[in-house]
């Protein structure tokens, strides 16, 4: 990864000197309103009469004098910055209107039938892409079945994953406590269980300064705080996250201080690894705690991991450019948006596909009426992959219902004879027939 070229030094008296009207340009984006670094900036064509470096300095000095200083400093003692753009404000309003407490929808996300189906999909997909940025590498497959199933891992990777199930899980039970030094100790400690290699690394803060990110063995792209600073700067991350919406000089976006928090946990690198994985905890932690419910249904490290390089670009942005954190902001704010796009996108083609399977049980008199919303789910599923095998163990956890219901859910489905029972080893399992259409439309 190449570093962001630093931008160069600006002397606003120039502005004045050099004569340069900017009464047009006066502005902290270009014209397309796109917030960019030196480093991309310096590619395009300046506005008429104007050097790469004269609209930088016309552009710098809209953005300072838009700039609110937060609470946080970085490791040398200067201030993190924001610019609250006009596109921040659009993209705030719309997650708003899609992710608030106050959201108003007919999807059948909002059917309490169907909500613990969704949560455990959401918090699966986003336990496998959260390690998998952090260097987990199995299937998809391999890991859903793990946490579906309940098994125990069997690998790093395995036991990575599933740490960070069972992080999100602490999350949902933590979201109405004040956070606490305590409670992210916990966080960390959940998400790398055997995983470190010195045990005791498992929910402390680092006591070493010999941490840095690399890129390769031959670039290092960010160095963290002096471990000595770290609780305190831990503590301050729990005041800025407990406070009131209104921050003592301005309002802080509930949306905003999640994304803040985020930012500080894997900029402040409190732990010798893991940042990444408690720093996105926090970030649900942070949306749950201050009611965007439907952000549990999400997966942010899903869209991160589309590129990767975007995610690392947005912390390089804001150190090398003043501390501006708006970088960040913005990037996180598309992520989100992405997420909730693909959430609804999937809620859509989910339900399209329950209407159609419903049309076809409806259509056979024998079962109208008689089969739950868990069991036309299977029957969806079995009707798209021919001979898979469904387990006890494995319906349970997807739907959050108990053994004896997910077990009488599989076996009602194998008297209609949609399901056949099989018994492999010591375990039964129920496969889906080939016909199961056919059999659907026999029925009688």
């Amino acid at each position: 990864m190449k570093i962001p070229v630093k931008p160069p030094k600006y002397d606003f008296k120039q502005l004045v000197t050099e004569n340069i009207g900017i009464s047009d340009i006066f502005q902290p984006t270009t014209a397309k309103g796109e917030y960019l670094h030196w480093d991309k900036l310096r590619h395009l064509a300046p506005p008429e009469n104007l050097s790469s470096e004269q609209w930088w300095m016309v552009i710098k000095l809209a953005r300072k004098a838009m700039y609110k200083y937060l609470p946080f400093n970085d490791k040398n003692g200067i201030s993190f910055v924001l610019a609250m753009t006009d596109e921040i404000l659009d993209k705030l309003h719309t997650i708003d209107r899609s992710a608030g407490h106050t959201i108003q929808s007919s999807s059948s996300i909002l059917n309490t039938q169907m909500r613990d189906t969704y949560l455990i999909r959401s918090l699966i997909e986003e336990a496998i892409t959260s390690s998998q940025l952090e260097g987990a590498s199995t299937t998809r497959k391999v890991a859903k079945e793990m946490l579906r199933t309940k098994r125990k891992p069997r690998n790093l990777s395995e036991q990575m994953i599933y740490n960070n199930y069972q992080a999100m899980q602490f999350v949902r039970e933590m979201k109405d406590e004040e956070l606490t030094v305590k409670i992210i100790l916990e966080l960390h400690r959940i998400l790398t269980k055997d995983t470190l290699e010195n045990l005791k690394d498992v929910g402390r803060l680092r006591t070493t300064d010999d941490i840095h990110v690399w890129d390769n063995p031959s670039q290092i792209l960010h160095t963290p705080p002096k471990a000595a600073e770290l609780h305190e700067r831990l503590e301050r991350i729990c005041q800025f996250a407990n406070a009131m919406k209104i921050h003592d000089k301005f309002f802080i976006h509930p949306v905003i201080k999640a994304i803040i928090l985020h930012f500080m946990l894997a900029y402040d690198h409190s732990f010798v690894d893991g940042n990444g994985r408690t720093a996105r905890a926090l970030f649900y932690w942070s949306m749950a705690n201050q009611d965007y419910w439907l952000m549990e249904f999400i997966s942010i490290s899903k869209i991160i991991k589309l590129s990767p390089g975007k995610y690392a670009y947005a912390y390089l942005y804001t150190e090398t450019d003043d501390n501006d954190m708006t970088y960040f902001i913005i990037y996180q704010l598309n992520v989100i948006l992405q997420a909730i796009e693909k959430l609804y996108d999937y809620l859509n083609k989910q339900s399209q596909e329950i209407h159609e399977t419903e049309k076809l049980l409806y259509s056979n008199s024998a079962l109208r009426n008689k089969l739950n919303y868990r069991q036309i789910a299977i029957i969806k599923h079995a009707l798209t992959h021919p001979n898979m095998q469904y387990k006890i163990q494995s319906h349970r956890q997807s739907h959050n219902v108990t053994y004896d219901t997910a077990r009488t859910d599989l076996l009602n489905l194998v008297k209609y004879g949609l399901l056949l029972k099989q018994k492999i080893g010591k375990t039964f399992v129920f496969a889906a027939p080939a016909d199961l259409k056919e059999r659907i439309t026999r029925i009688n």
